[in-house]
This record gives structure tokens, C-alpha cells and sequence, in this order.
């Protein structure tokens, strides 16, 4: 398994995959082949099912942990082993179709001086200021700041591809006073005692989680939650969905239209039938004892 391993991850890397999505894939990998005990140059299409199933019936998977596997299956098959039986035999799940959880400009006052210590509480209003995924976020460089034009570049956005976004004074203010107490080297957000890395993600979702319970929030709160309520809050004071589709870096159109979904003047606008209703023919209900 190390030498396909090693071609496998060769693969990767000369199409440019990011690191975490190595990591991922050949993480998925080495679970298949673990299943089976054997390689997956001996396995196929009947075997690739079984372990579909399996992972829908026994470990219970998420559909993104599903899909997960689903790619790398696919790109293990279909590129490094180039198999001659097509890789559409390998199925998708049905992406779930949620919509997304969002905080109104109070429930964020609530949140964001409940965060602890210093340095999550940045990140995650940088998260909110700007529209960053986490991993976005502790990734930035102080280098990445432009004060002259008021713009933030985001140099770790997902598919390898930058963008440059909105600097918000705010945000300059609170970086620069974190800067003052902090004075990074290299990232904006290094982890604890180690300054060559960046902040651990699960160090900021921990963080999150913890002050949205002290808020007394009672919505699930992740600092996805915050860039959702950054795209929505500007899609509710007029910014078109094309320019909240390039601040977010979202690759298709489709994924912007969510945020039609929850934006609170878009339903505040609906009237209820039972409304209209004139109200001496509205229906009264009295309560019996029964009740």
C-alpha cells in the first residue's frame, strides 16, 4: 500500500490539490483498503459498493464524509490506477438541502465579546468582518492587508484561488491592536507555541462554541454560521448577488441563491393568507376543559 500510497499523493500534488485535500483522500483510502484487507489494486467495482453500503448502514457517514470517499475513490481508480471499468460506477449522495443557519446583527453583539481568549475572538470577527472561511482566516499574513486600499487578500482560498475583499475599518482596528499585544512573525494567527503553523481550526470552533453558549444563543453556532450572516447581512442591505458570489470565492452562482432563502425583508414581505381574512370572519377558538 506506501508505494500506491506515494504515487497516489504524487498524483495529487502535480494537479495542485491542496494539502488537507491529500490528507482527506488518502485518509479514505487507507479505510477502504483497511475494510478489506487487502490493496485496492485488487479490489473493484463490487468491492466499491459493498463499502458504499457499509458506510451508509454501519458507520452511519455524513453526506460529506460519504462524498469524501466518493472522491477519492474516484480519483484512486480513475487517475492513479487509471482502471479500465469507468469511475461513474461509483455513486454520489444526494447533497442534503439545508439552509443555512444565520445570526442578525444583535445575536453577533452577543457573541463576539463572549469569545476567549484574544486570539479566537480575532479570528472569528475577522471571520464576520470579512466573509472568510475559518481555514481562510488563520491563514492570512499581515502582508495581506493593505491599508492603502483598504483591502484584505485572502491567499488560502479554497481551490488554491485568491481574492481580495473589503477591509473594514472596524477590522483594522481590533487587528491592529491585536498586533500591538501579539506581534506575530509570519501568521496572522499562529498556534500556541508554535509560530511556524497557523491556529488550529478546532481551536476556533471550540472557542465559538463556547461563547455562543455563554451569549445564551440557542441556534447552532460554527464560525461557517458567521460567514453565513456576513453574505446574508449583505445581501439585505442591497449588494447584488454577483458581488457577494466574488467576496465569498464561491465558484458556481447557485450556491450565492441560498442566501435568497434567509434574508429576513424577502420573508418579512410574505402575508399569511389567514391574514387576509377580515377579522370578524377569522375563526375563534375558546378553550374547554378537555383542553
Amino acid at each position: 500500500m506506501s508505494a500506491l500510497r506515494e504515487r497516489m499523493i504524487q498524483d495529487m500534488q502535480i494537479r495542485n490539490l491542496s494539502p488537507r485535500t491529500v490528507d482527506c483522500y488518502v485518509y479514505h483510502v487507507r479505510c477502504f483498503a483497511k475494510h478489506f484487507g487487502r490493496s485496492p489494486e485488487q479490489l473493484g467495482p463490487e468491492e466499491v459498493r459493498q463499502y458504499q453500503v457499509h458506510l451508509v448502514r454501519e458507520k452511519k457517514a455524513s453526506w460529506s464524509s460519504f462524498n469524501q470517499a466518493v472522491c477519492a475513490l474516484r480519483f484512486l481508480y480513475g487517475t492513479t490506477l487509471a482502471s479500465p471499468w469507468p469511475v461513474v460506477q461509483i455513486p454520489f449522495a444526494k447533497r442534503p438541502k439545508k439552509l443555512p443557519v444565520v445570526l442578525g446583527p444583535e445575536e453577533v453583539q452577543r457573541l463576539l465579546p463572549c469569545i476567549q481568549p484574544l486570539k479566537p475572538r480575532v479570528v472569528l470577527t475577522t471571520i464576520y468582518a470579512a466573509g472568510l472561511r475559518v481555514d481562510e482566516a488563520i491563514h492570512l499574513q499581515a502582508t495581506d492587508i493593505d491599508t492603502s486600499r483598504m483591502l484584505l487578500r485572502v491567499a488560502q482560498g479554497k481551490g488554491a484561488k485568491e481574492r481580495l475583499v473589503p477591509l473594514s475599518p472596524r477590522l483594522l482596528a481590533e487587528l491592529r491592536t491585536y498586533w500591538r499585544q501579539v506581534r506575530p512573525p509570519r501568521w496572522l494567527f499562529p498556534a500556541r507555541g508554535k509560530s511556524e503553523q497557523p491556529l488550529d481550526p478546532a481551536t476556533v470552533r471550540r472557542a465559538c462554541s463556547r461563547a455562543a453558549r455563554a451569549a445564551g444563543l440557542t441556534k447552532h453556532v460554527s464560525p461557517h454560521v458567521l460567514r453565513h450572516s456576513y453574505a446574508t447581512g449583505l445581501l439585505e442591505r442591497g449588494v447584488d448577488l454577483l458581488t457577494i458570489q466574488r467576496l465569498l470565492g464561491h465558484r458556481s452562482f447557485s450556491t450565492t441563491l441560498i442566501y435568497l432563502h434567509v434574508r429576513r425583508p424577502h420573508l418579512e414581505s410574505v402575508v399569511s393568507p389567514l391574514d387576509w381574512l377580515p377579522v370578524e370572519q377569522c375563526p375563534r377558538f375558546e378553550a374547554t376543559p378537555a383542553d
